[in-house]
């Protein structure tokens, strides 16, 4: 199965998938390429330092949405991509580029979805005073943080915690479950059954 991973930024989760692949443990997954949005950016180097093929696309170059979508997908088309990995990616994607990935586009969100979507998840927790926060691993479609979910992995919410150590332990549990789940869809665990998501095995 052959991944392309989308970031916008440092790429911790982005750090995740690519220890994972070199210690062999995505079933039969494989990084085929990551490609940013933004130029500069660690994840870039992360990457390079993986060995594994980086571009960037800056979405700023291009007159519309769909104009960047159709060179995402002409790039990843290029590099035989199956599957497509959102890590911190920061644009929302539409039907050009959903239509060409059609339920093989995956993300990775700091919440318990379909608890607070959307930016800042960890201090929209805190203000609502959850006492369980966590991650969602979900496929992606046109709405924001509303395809239907895969895995969760649940965090404690501690009563001295401000957003920065939330994030932390949140983002912690993001780094073992992203992993996880991509290695499920190479070994075709995931079954989907409309907004219905099974593990099998």
């Amino acid at each position: 199965m052959r991944v392309g991973v989308l970031v916008s930024g440092s790429g911790s989760n982005l750090q995740a998938i690519l220890d994972a692949a070199a210690a062999s443990a995505l079933g039969g997954a494989t990084v085929a390429v990551v490609i940013s949005n933004r130029p500069g950016v660690k994840a870039i180097e992360r990457a390079g330092a993986a060995g594994v093929e980086a571009l960037v696309i800056d979405h700023r170059a291009f007159a519309s949405r769909d104009d960047f979508e159709r060179a995402l997908v002409e790039a990843l088309a290029a590099r035989q991509v199956e599957w497509v990995a959102l890590a911190g990616f920061m644009r929302l994607l539409g039907a050009r580029f959903l239509g060409a990935f059609s339920g093989r586009v995956v993300n990775i969100h700091p919440s318990l979805l379909p608890a607070f979507p959307g930016v800042h998840a960890q201090a929209q927790a805190l203000a609502h005073g959850v006492k369980v926060a966590g991650c969602t691993v979900h496929f992606v479609d046109e709405g924001t943080d509303t395809g239907p979910i895969i895995a969760q992995a649940a965090v404690p919410v501690r009563d001295d915690d401000d957003e920065d150590a939330l994030s932390a332990r949140i983002l912690a549990e993001e780094h073992r479950l992203y992993p996880r789940v991509l290695r499920w869809l190479a070994e075709g665990r995931v079954v989907r059954e409309g907004r219905r998501v099974m593990i099998a095995g």
